[in-house]
């Protein structure tokens, strides 16, 4: 037994990476990222990050040097994440809400030799790099180009080469820097058959990422590949993680890499739904379009989520099928604030003349129940002789909207009573 020591056989240094090539094969077909109208595959995306590994390989990165990425959630940002430690160097992450200063200082603390740039965060990096002092090397910038972005939305144009005014004193002087390539230029030059760099030992580091800096000046924090290895499972056995979850990034990858989801869900062979807009509007779209199953976010995405008024999208299709019953003339739908869920449908309800019968409130909510989900169906219906309307026709929400909110929230449901207690033998006296 003496002589069962560890050898490369039976003793590989723990990798987040090896979830990639698992989830090449075993998930090679199913879904692996979603950005906008571009998908890959688990397949692809392994490929993909191959041939990024290898042209980051060719020209000059590898082990000890640190990979800069300023970036949105998007495909890229979650490619780097394999493609990066694949070459061998450290992937560090920089918060897209710094100050040019910040990023600066952070640039500098790195020693990063190549910085990633989402074309949105041009004229952000452009005064981070006019910080540098006069003798410090800047890092190789390659552009990270995004189909989502429309072209009044740039506020530099998209050039291969940029101009910095660099400030010491009084005196300036002009430096031009290239990009030196795109990064999907980069990933058309790479060897998909590239072998990566696998740790020396699983205690090297894979991301290099900083804090805040909110008591103090931001520190490094570097984290290595049996850390993340470990993080990443804990993460899904924590959460219930399944096979094949649909997993959207509402929460940044720059925030502490995504509490390592971009390797755990590799691990599960998850879809990756990645969007650079976060509001409640687009997450509840992306949520119903692409059968979300998981998501993390900070609390103050979540009562974003909790505030947002989910009955006005939903309006219409109440409004609709109201309209379907024999007695309505006339119908609007608004929100009305409620204790237990925020705010729920109201509909005010104008009925047909000359009824034999007038239908009672809950006769309506009833015939809702029956043809829409419970959520949607209105708590509330009030019957009106008329709506209130514009001179061009059009029903005045903002009143009925007032109307409601007077009508005050609704109370929280009556608690059930408590079950009568269980007599057991031995508790009888």
């Amino acid at each position: 037994m003496d002589q069962l020591k560890p050898n490369s056989a039976n003793s590989s240094p723990l990798t987040p990476l090896t979830f990639l090539d698992r989830a090449g094969i075993t998930y090679g077909d199913s879904t692996s990222v979603i950005y906008g109208r571009k998908s890959y595959t688990w397949t692809q995306t392994n490929r993909r990050c191959l041939q990024l590994a290898s042209s980051l390989s060719s020209i000059g990165i590898g082990r000890g040097h640190v990979v800069s990425v300023l970036s949105s959630n998007n495909l890229a940002t979650y490619e780097l994440h394999f493609a990066v430690p694949m070459s061998g160097a450290t992937l560090n992450n920089l918060n897209l809400r710094l100050d040019h200063r910040t990023l600066s200082l952070l640039l500098r603390h790195s020693e990063s030799k190549l910085l990633f740039v989402h074309t949105l965060s041009q004229s952000l990096i452009h005064k981070a790099l006019s910080l540098f002092p006069p003798n410090t090397p800047l890092p190789k910038l390659v552009l990270i180009t995004d189909d989502t972005v429309a072209s009044h939305q740039m506020k530099t144009p998209l050039t291969n080469h940029v101009t910095v005014t660099e400030t010491e004193s009084e005196a300036k002087t002009v430096t031009t820097l290239d990009f030196i390539d795109t990064y999907e230029g980069l990933i058309a030059k790479g060897d998909p058959t590239f072998k990566w760099a696998r740790p020396n030992s699983e205690w090297d580091p894979i991301t290099l990422n900083y804090t805040s800096g909110t008591t103090s000046s931001p520190k490094g924090v570097v984290h290595c590949h049996r850390g993340t290895f470990i993080m990443a499972l804990d993460t899904l056995v924590d959460w219930c993680v399944p096979k094949n979850a649909v997993y959207l990034w509402t929460l940044p990858m720059f925030h502490s890499n995504g509490w390592s989801f971009p390797w755990g869900i590799a691990a599960v062979g998850g879809t990756n739904v990645c969007s650079r807009k976060i509001d409640a509007p687009t997450i509840y779209r992306l949520i119903e379009l692409h059968g979300v199953t998981h998501m993390c976010a900070a609390p103050v995405v979540l009562n974003m989520l909790t505030s947002f008024g989910r009955t006005e999208p939903l309006r219409k299709q109440v409004e609709a099928m109201l309209y379907t019953h024999p007695a309505v003339s006339d119908v609007a739908v608004v929100a009305r604030p409620d204790e237990f869920w925020g705010e729920t449908p109201c509909a005010f309800v104008k009925l047909k003349g000359r009824l034999e019968r007038r239908p009672s409130e809950e006769e309506m909510v009833e015939f809702c129940r029956e043809r829409l989900p419970h959520f949607m169906v209105p708590k509330t219906v009030v019957f009106r002789d008329e709506l209130p309307r514009t001179s061009t026709g059009k029903v005045q929400k903002y009143v009925l909207r007032m109307v409601a909110r007077a009508m005050g929230s609704l109370p929280l449901p009556s608690p059930s009573p408590p079950p009568p207690p269980i007599i057991t033998p031995s508790s009888r006296m």
